[in-house]
């Protein structure tokens, strides 16, 4: 009999929310102590795919400037393809704020599960490292 954490789990969505932005597999090498992937990897992971959907809105370079609300549901294990998508919340003068979500394919096998989200703020900035607008007229993604 499932627990009520395993059922609340079972009863999230179960397609990811946004577009795919990267995809990659869980190694050996990001493992910590307990033999799972770690947490910091995943948030790694989760920031690249960020930056490289920010980077296509903002028409150029981004810097990540928070990460509100993350959430570990369900372990990441050695083998597992780590799939990270992306869904725009807001566009502000400088900032773009996303919601990120990394799911996960067991062996390649379906069904894919939600293993963490979060939100991320991401800043436009110009050559010197200083905030710089973002064009809303024209969102390109």
């Amino acid at each position: 009999m499932a627990t009520a954490n395993e059922q609340n789990l079972m009863s999230e969505n179960t397609m990811p929310r946004g577009d795919l932005c990267t995809r990659t597999l869980a190694m050996p090498a990001d493992t910590n102590p307990s033999g799972d992937i770690f947490g910091g990897w995943l948030m790694s992971q989760m920031d690249i795919a960020g930056g490289v959907l920010a980077s296509q809105v903002a028409e150029g370079r981004i810097a990540t400037v928070s990460v509100d609300g993350m959430t570990f549901l369900r372990p990441v294990y050695v083998g597992d393809t780590v799939c990270v998508y992306g869904d725009i919340e807001r566009i502000g003068n400088t900032s773009i704020v996303l919601h990120l979500e990394a799911w996960v394919l067991r062996r390649n096998q379906p069904p894919r599960i939600k293993v963490t989200e979060a939100t991320f703020t991401f800043v436009a900035i110009d050559a010197e490292g200083r905030p710089r607008p973002v064009r809303k007229d024209e969102i390109r993604v």
